[in-house]
């Protein structure tokens, strides 16, 4: 009762909030949490930064530039862990090379709200219900030149967050989504003191149609997303080596407002919201804040992000994330370490506030397991 309460409160929360700030909300949310420690400790990026196993989620066009044939990675998230213990994000993800040019990978998402007790009285049974979303991908990435490479992906999403009520049965809304991603690797080029790298990328995820709860009832956007960053490794020398990142998210969601004039946004205004397609919605949010240029910066967040490895062995990280007050206020610093080991490596991120707004990830451990195994890929 304790955790249904919660997930009330905190739908009511989101509703208040969109309301009073126009915040942008979306169905299945868990797709934009950063499923793996290393991505988390930098600030919750990943777009430009060198290739892993858990490309699949930031840049997957990353994966035509793995240096080997083959890598396994998997996460566990603890999610509200402060206030319950069997809310999680599990991650999973696989690629593999099929020559230098090219690779192919697959993830899944698995995003359990553990077990909530339903009864109409004190003394009745409850029912046990077991609310959860998933999602399953796959992409495919292919070099169009030596430092350039581009990517295309699939998704398929289910959400089972309904209730079953006795006069009908629960159904999952699904969904099928796409994303597009492009990366750039620069060659290692030689300064006075050091060698260096410049990377850069971008991904447009979840471009999909919207997803339904209810036949006939509301269709809810997905968190259609547009990430682009950049970022340089300083190559200090054959042990040393830091990368400096950034990166800006922009969700591709029309923003929320007072279509009739009078003030307040209503059930008509939300009706008329409901209505945009996801198509039109992607072009939309570019200009329709209704405060115009300076809200649609508002819309953007963004986050920075350092990774120092040692002998390719030991790896420390920091990130800050930034997202304006207006638009959710989440804010926050992150740290995280790593430790490879011959094929294995063990990643460890850790999340600090800063937000009068508390984090669900706050003060909590995220911990990932990646394997990377097979043939060597040479990339100059």
């Amino acid at each position: 009762m304790k955790k249904l309460i919660l997930l009330i409160a905190l739908c009511f929360i989101v509703k208040v909030s969109a309301q009073q700030e126009r915040t942008i909300t979306t169905a299945v949310p868990f797709l934009n949490i950063a499923a793996d420690a290393r991505a988390a400790g930098m600030g919750d990026m990943g777009v430009a930064t060198s290739v892993d196993a858990f490309s699949q989620q930031w840049n997957p066009a990353k994966y035509a530039f793995a240096t080997q044939k083959m890598g396994i990675g998997v996460s566990y998230t603890p999610y509200l862990e402060s206030i319950v213990t069997d809310i999680s994000l599990l991650n999973a993800s696989i690629y593999n090379k099929l020559n230098d040019q090219s690779a192919f990978a697959f993830g899944i998402k698995y995003f359990g709200l553990g077990e909530i007790e339903l009864r109409q009285t004190i003394d009745e049974t409850p029912t046990i219900v077991k609310p959860n979303e998933f999602s399953l991908d796959g992409s495919y990435s292919l070099k169009l030149s030596p430092t350039f490479s581009m990517a295309v992906g699939g998704r398929f999403i289910s959400s089972n967050l309904r209730f079953q009520d006795g006069q009908q049965d629960s159904q999952a809304a699904n969904s099928f989504a796409v994303d597009v991603a492009g990366f750039y690797r620069s060659r290692e080029i030689a300064y006075n003191s050091f060698d260096g790298r410049w990377r850069a990328g971008f991904n447009i995820s979840n471009l999909g149609a919207k997803i339904q709860y209810d036949e006939g009832g509301q269709q809810n956007f997905l968190p259609t997303n547009l990430k682009f960053g950049g970022g340089f490794d300083f190559i200090l020398d054959q042990d040393n080596v830091l990368g400096l990142y950034t990166e800006f998210n922009k969700l591709l969601v029309p923003t929320p407002r007072d279509f009739d004039g009078d003030g307040d946004i209503d059930a008509e205004d939300n009706d008329e919201y409901n209505n945009i397609s996801f198509f039109n919605g992607v072009f939309e949010s570019f200009g329709d804040a209704p405060d115009g240029f300076s809200e649609e910066l508002q819309e953007v967040t963004w986050s920075l992000g350092a990774e120092y490895k040692y002998q390719d062995a030991f790896m420390f990280r920091a990130g800050y994330f930034n997202e304006n007050p207006n638009k959710g206020a989440r804010q926050f610093f992150t740290l995280g370490a790593g430790f490879k080991f011959k094929s294995a490596q063990v990643d460890l991120s850790y999340l600090f506030s800063t937000s009068q707004v508390r984090n669900p990830l706050e003060n909590t451990l995220r911990f990932s397991l990646t394997f990377n195994f097979g043939e060597e890929f040479y990339n100059d």
